[in-house]
């Protein structure tokens, strides 16, 4: 396994990312995975080196932080052993106040996820989504609060657009308080928007980049695949909403093409391509059964010339911001 600095912190974090999203209540989120069968998988990719996990309170509505506590636990022997991640902002409650990123909200959510794991604090506290009805001056200042009681280590955001960022940044700054060192955001083979303002900016700020879906909520690790369904297909309408796998055949043709030549699964080839990329921390992927810890691991070994990097890369077209 390999670590790096997250942005310009001092913080390691393993170059892969577990996402925890997938280990739940599956009568919440049908293809989540019980605390039973999610440890194995999780042990599988600690052994493998992986110290950084990410997940959020809207997961399975609050049952990803109870699941993800409880097994990180039990496999590693001190808290100071791992990188551990959640995000505020989505529904967790009927109320006016259970959501987005007011005052009121981030110090309930906080304390209500810090709960749910077990823990007095994480490493990195992510807003989820800008929040349109709070003043960023609010939300900044309630996340420097968690910072200096301690809750947080550090704070990052997700999913964006770079003016937004960029501004919330500018009044942390002004007002001396805790800066994002972090963005969360939707970057892969088949969806570069990011590559415009997004990823630059970061590179100036020297912001960690952790890009979510890196693998296209598996449609990039099908390439070439005759099964295209999955219990995930199946149930995630957002895999709809985010991609058009007829739009994206070239890309996905390519990856497969590209698999074959190296005698490697597809999945190993998109993480690896995405690994490539200037100014990437730790894609957070996603694993339900072994093979796809295995895959990511070893993607990590995998050396694309630049010749195959523009192979993957040359179909890709503009295509509509998605989120």
């Amino acid at each position: 396994m390999d670590y790096m600095r997250l942005g310009t912190t001092g913080l390691k974090v393993s170059r892969i990312c577990l996402g925890m999203m997938s280990y739940g209540d599956p009568a919440r989120q049908e293809w989540a995975l019980p605390e039973e069968q999610a440890e194995p998988i999780v042990r599988r990719a600690a052994d493998a080196g992986v110290t950084f996990f990410d997940t959020a309170d809207i997961y399975s509505q609050g049952h990803s932080e109870v699941v993800t506590g409880s097994v990180l636990r039990r496999i590693f022997p001190r808290r100071e052993d791992y990188v551990l991640a959640t995000k505020v902002y989505f529904p967790m409650g009927r109320g006016a106040n259970d959501r987005g990123l007011s005052r009121k909200h981030i110090l309930s959510a906080i304390d209500a996820s810090l709960e749910r794991l077990g823990t007095d604090y994480v490493d990195l506290y992510q807003i989820h989504r800008w929040d349109d009805e709070t003043p960023i001056e609010e939300t900044m200042e309630a996340l420097d609060e968690v910072v200096r009681s301690g809750r947080a280590r550090y704070i990052g955001a997700s999913t964006m657009w770079a003016w937004q960022f960029s501004k919330a940044q500018y009044v942390a700054e002004a007002n001396g308080w805790t800066r994002f060192v972090s963005m969360q955001n939707h970057y892969n083979l088949i969806y570069r928007e990011e590559e415009r303002e997004m990823l630059p900016l970061c590179a100036d700020q020297g912001v960690g980049v952790l890009p979510w879906s890196p693998l296209a909520r598996g449609v990039l690790a099908r390439a070439g695949s005759a099964s295209a369904t999955t219990a995930r297909t199946g149930s995630d309408q957002r895999i709809d909403h985010l991609y058009d796998p007829d739009n994206d055949r070239r890309i996905l043709d390519r990856v497969a093409q590209l698999a074959a030549d190296r005698e490697l699964p597809a999945a190993q080839v998109a993480l690896a391509w995405l690994l490539h990329q200037p100014g990437v921390t730790a894609p957070i992927v996603g694993a339900t059964k072994d093979r796809h810890v295995d895959d990511a691991v070893a993607a990590l070994d995998v050396r694309l010339s630049d010749k195959e990097l523009e192979f993957l890369a040359e179909p890709y077209r503009p295509r509509e911001v998605k989120s």
